[in-house]
């Protein structure tokens, strides 16, 4: 037992609850300051063709959806050995090395399926083009998503990920956390770079991904998670650079702008 639950039930509801956290912390604590955000004050209603009522209540669907199929895999497999039982031997090496196994694969996965439905018409129209309704990106619209993008990029990828590595509930429960709070990140709408590591580190960040919402990157920057490398390799790099804004806040310049 942890936090009050069983094992199995720790990957199913610890990702939610830091979903909205984390977005709360966003939404409420800094989305006022300007001096932070990508866009100005009004952009999101002015842009954006899916209201924030029906992107709360598209999200609560699909996590609907996910601690549904969740519950029901974790606990048919939890107690099968080698499956996401707990390894109390596993050393932080092992933990981290499983880790980076179910990242490299979720971002293979994420990229691909993607792309497919950016590429495919049909996709596009009838499932992804959901997600593309904001165009300019907040915190909880992270998870705005049709079913069929949430079934097949987001639940059949994470757990494909947990099995190939082979991790524990808990750490799937870590893994999937880490999923949840890079993609409330990437949509957030907000820059941070001398405060926030993804942001100062990473190529893979909200800026990255942001570019992606508009309307000259919506053919690039496929990437989801946490690493560029398959746009980098197949050639959907756009390359972009953060500058300050007149007025306060940052601006997003794409190259193809130049």
């Amino acid at each position: 037992m942890a936090l009050g639950m069983s094992e199995e039930l720790l990957p199913v509801f610890v990702p939610i609850a830091v979903y909205w956290v984390a977005s709360g912390i966003y939404h409420m604590l800094l989305s006022p300051k300007d001096e932070h955000r990508l866009f100005p004050k009004g952009e999101e209603e002015a842009q954006n063709l899916a209201t924030r009522r029906q992107v709360i209540v598209g999200v609560l669907a699909n996590q609907a959806m996910q601690m549904l199929l969740s519950t029901v895999i974790f606990m048919v497999t939890g107690g099968e050995k080698g499956a996401t039982v707990d390894a109390p031997s596993a050393s932080l090496l092992q933990v981290a090395g499983q880790l980076a196994v179910a990242m490299l694969f979720m971002d293979g996965w994420e990229y691909f399926w993607h792309r497919w439905t950016h590429e495919n018409k049909f996709l596009y129209k009838h499932v992804h083009a959901m997600h593309h309704l904001l165009m300019v990106p907040y915190a909880y619209g992270a998870q705005y998503i049709h079913p069929v993008d949430a079934f097949f990029g987001e639940i059949i990828g994470g757990f494909l990920s947990v099995f190939i590595s082979g991790m524990s509930l808990r750490t799937t429960a870590v893994f999937f956390s880490l999923l949840t709070v890079k993609a409330v990140d990437d949509h957030c709408g907000q820059w941070f770079p001398e405060y926030n590591p993804i942001h100062r580190f990473m190529t893979n960040n909200t800026a990255f991904h942001t570019v992606h919402h508009q309307h000259q990157g919506m053919k690039h920057n496929y990437s989801v998670h946490f690493l560029p490398t398959w746009d980098l390799v197949l050639g959907t790099y756009l390359p972009h650079s953060v500058e300050e804004r007149k007025g306060g806040g940052y601006q997003i310049r794409i190259a193809k702008d130049d």
